[in-house]
């Protein structure tokens, strides 16, 4: 297949054209050439910015677009109407953020979308990040019609992640002692790693599949305290869970997601519960956890002070305090904090 990717530099991107080269397809990366620019050496490059630069790709044909990077109503907007009659299909990655409240447990991807007050904002926070992929959804339907394929991905995870939403994890249990672990051990949680997410969206374009699926994982649920547990097992050490109460978390002003990798407020926890038939029904295949947490961790530990991204993690000082913390809490209510 003759594939155009919209960007290409950066994680999911990275391992889409990884896995596309393997198999043989035909491959032309558009984007900026900012963002490891040094990666695909062969591969068919064409400099733009896709917000107000598609002239670039005039008068050319794909079979598919492949686009990771879409996250403005507008710009995503330009994008399909300019490529609608250049491309077979268009595969736009969004995300599960699109739903609106309230979440329901055991979603499927009929569940209703958010929707903004101002379709026309180009900020991206909490609050219109959802909305707007939800909205890019539509501009991509309104252009390729049939020919839509949206994958609404989870927490994507693995080697080359910079935001360290999971690399995180491997690389303070690798480390041991005692570990702050938030919220419960029985909290559900969901994850994909990026070549897994890769490989099955490019079998679906060569599949000429369309439609709209979730994507993550694993196949059977998982609770947060089983991911800790096998993630720590995997990367040896010896780490001691402490868990800490969402109560008290949030009494510090301890932030979910971000600070805090892969603990979500009870009230959020149904965005980790999603229903995947669809997906699984169309072949998608998920490695091993373990494999995941050390190979993360195998790449985290090559970088260096120059490529190691800022994390919004908790620092260990941090921790610590909050581990003080929440001894003398405990105690002084009484209870035992709990270590696994």
């Amino acid at each position: 297949m003759r594939i155009l990717v919209l960007g290409g530099g950066r994680f999911l991107g990275r391992a889409f054209v990884d896995v596309a080269r393997t198999r043989g397809h035909e491959l032309t990366l558009f984007n900026r050439g900012r963002t490891n620019p040094e990666l695909h050496p062969g591969v068919e490059r064409i400099l733009g910015d896709r917000d107000g630069g598609l002239g670039a790709l005039a008068g050319r044909e794909w079979d598919a677009v492949m686009d990771p990077s879409g996250f403005f109503t507008r710009v995503v907007g330009a994008s399909a109407r300019a490529l609608a009659a250049a491309a077979g299909s268009y595969l736009f990655v969004s995300s599960i953020s699109v739903y609106a409240e309230p979440l329901a447990r055991g979603m499927d991807e009929s569940a209703p979308v958010a929707k903004l007050a101002d379709p026309a904002v180009e900020e991206i926070t909490g609050e219109t990040y959802g909305g707007l992929k939800g909205l890019c959804e539509e501009r991509v339907r309104e252009a390729f019609g049939n020919r839509t394929l949206i994958v609404r991905p989870g927490l994507i995870v693995g080697p080359h992640d910079t935001t360290d939403r999971f690399p995180y994890w491997p690389r303070r249990l690798a480390r041991g002692g005692e570990v702050l672990a938030p919220g419960s051990p029985d909290a559900p949680t969901q994850y994909i790693d990026a070549r897994d997410l890769a490989a099955w969206m490019l079998t679906l374009l060569e599949r000429g599949v369309t439609g709209t699926f979730h994507a993550t994982g694993p196949a059977e649920p998982i609770t947060l305290g089983e991911t800790l547990e096998r993630i720590a097992r995997a990367v040896g050490g010896s780490a001691r869970l402490v868990w800490v109460s969402e109560e008290f978390l949030k009494s510090q002003n301890v932030q979910p997601w971000f600070e805090m990798p892969l603990w979500l407020h009870t009230a959020d926890q149904a965005l980790d519960t999603l229903n995947l038939a669809r997906a699984l029904a169309q072949g998608l295949r998920l490695r091993p956890l373990e494999e995941t947490a050390c190979d993360t961790l195998a790449w985290e530990r090559g970088l260096t002070s120059d490529t190691r991204p800022p994390s919004p993690a908790l620092k260990p000082e941090r921790e610590a305090e909050l581990l003080a913390v929440w001894r003398t809490t405990s105690r002084e209510a009484g209870r035992v904090p709990v270590k696994r």
